[in-house]
């Protein structure tokens, strides 16, 4: 992880922009830690190169944190504190990042449509997945971070293709969404949540636009999460995976379950996703 990129991100136009700040890590970006329980962000040996940490930021507040593969376009994982009393409701718009265009460019999230004004005749979706990656295609628009695990300012951030994967159709609707509200109800019994969804990239399926490999379409999505009591104590955590099919169910696990097949599926060494494993 070598580049802090702020994510900046407009739900509609007559909202106050986002801003970020380019800074090297996720320990150097302003409140990104907040996001990851007691500061740690996971000890997991992905690979540095096509990779950008990512703050996301809506309406002066920082919302979640998000490693992005700028060479898959899509995120490596989200992380995220659960808000309670969340709830449905879909955003009209998706948003692309500037700085993933250039970094000299403003740190507000746009409409690619809007950007273009001010930036005729340049590709924007050489480091990042775009709109038209999607459509016309049998693929969701999957979040990670799901819009129903927040409310107000964060569900609405939640909607920026740098938070999306394609996901089949049925398990996005399906057992996938069912986990999600079943995670939601659980995560409400605890004082304060802390949550990391990812996502494992395919080694060669992807959505294909004018012959060129545009979006990997993972293999395998995930979920961890650690919740506290009133003193900031870990009372239970847990995990589950799934298969990106349309035949598939979500299989749930221990967060040490999870590790070994997140380790096992990406050939890389997964040493902690919490702090403590999410112990006291």
């Amino acid at each position: 992880m070598q580049v802090l990129a702020a994510l900046c991100f407009l739900v509609v136009a007559h909202l106050p922009p986002l801003r970020g700040e380019v800074v090297e890590s996720f320990h150097r970006g302003p409140h990104c830690l907040d996001f990851f329980y007691k500061g740690m962000v996971p000890k997991w040996n992905v690979p540095k190169r096509h990779t950008v940490c990512l703050c996301q930021r809506f309406n002066n507040r920082y919302h979640f944190a998000t490693l992005y593969n700028t060479l898959h376009r899509i995120a490596v994982y989200s992380a995220y504190r659960f808000q309670t009393g969340g709830g449905g409701g879909r955003e009209k718009y998706w948003y692309i990042e500037p700085q993933l265009v250039d970094r000299s460019w403003n740190k507000d999230m746009e409409v690619e449509e809007d950007l273009a004004i001010n930036h005729m005749g340049v590709y924007f979706g050489q480091s990042q997945a775009l709109n038209e990656d999607y459509i016309n295609t049998t693929y969701d628009r999957g979040h990670l971070n799901p819009n129903g695990h927040h409310t107000g300012d964060s569900r609405n951030a939640t909607f920026t293709l740098t938070n999306v994967v394609p996901q089949n159709r049925k398990l996005n609707n399906g057992s996938w969404s069912k986990y999600e509200t079943d995670l939601q109800i659980n995560l409400t019994r605890c004082s304060k949540a802390y949550v990391l969804v990812g996502a494992i990239p395919s080694n060669n399926n992807w959505i294909i636009k004018n012959n060129n490999p545009r979006v990997n379409i993972p293999d395998y999505i995930w979920n961890a999460y650690c919740c506290l009591d009133k003193k900031g104590w870990p009372i239970r955590s847990g995990g589950a995976i799934a298969n990106n099919t349309d035949q598939t169910s979500v299989k749930s696990c221990t967060l040490s379950e999870l590790k070994t097949l997140l380790k096992q599926y990406t050939k890389s060494k997964v040493l902690v996703l919490f702090r403590n494993k999410c112990g006291a």
